[in-house]
């Protein structure tokens, strides 16, 4: 689903879409907020209701992936960039590991 087929399910699907408006923590920002919107709404038909939990945890993994560098397990980071493909996160920040700033430092 691109970016614009989100737009075309925000309009047809109002009340989803007004539904996880409400799921925004207050502590994200505009930026983070629309992109895991996105993560949601791209996702959110794969899911029933006694599943919503799930995929608002998996949205919250790949949003701390993505804008804090949180760091989970192999299969579980493959899923959420799978469920996440074709999201465009615009100036997202780059975050480099304790090994790759070591290795750097000996390197000089």
């Amino acid at each position: 689903m691109s970016a614009v087929d989100v737009e075309d399910f925000i309009q047809q699907n109002r009340a989803v879409a007004d539904q996880v408006e409400t799921f925004r923590g207050y502590w994200e920002s505009d930026k983070h907020w629309q992109a895991r919107k996105e993560f949601i709404l791209r996702n959110i038909s794969e899911y029933d209701n006694q599943q919503l939990d799930q995929l608002l945890s998996l949205s919250m993994v790949w949003a701390n992936n993505v804008f804090l560098g949180c760091r989970y397990s192999t299969e579980l980071l493959a899923k959420v960039t799978e469920m996440a493909e074709g999201i465009v996160v615009e100036d997202a920040p780059v975050f480099k590991t304790r090994d790759e700033i070591v290795k750097k430092q000996q390197g000089r």
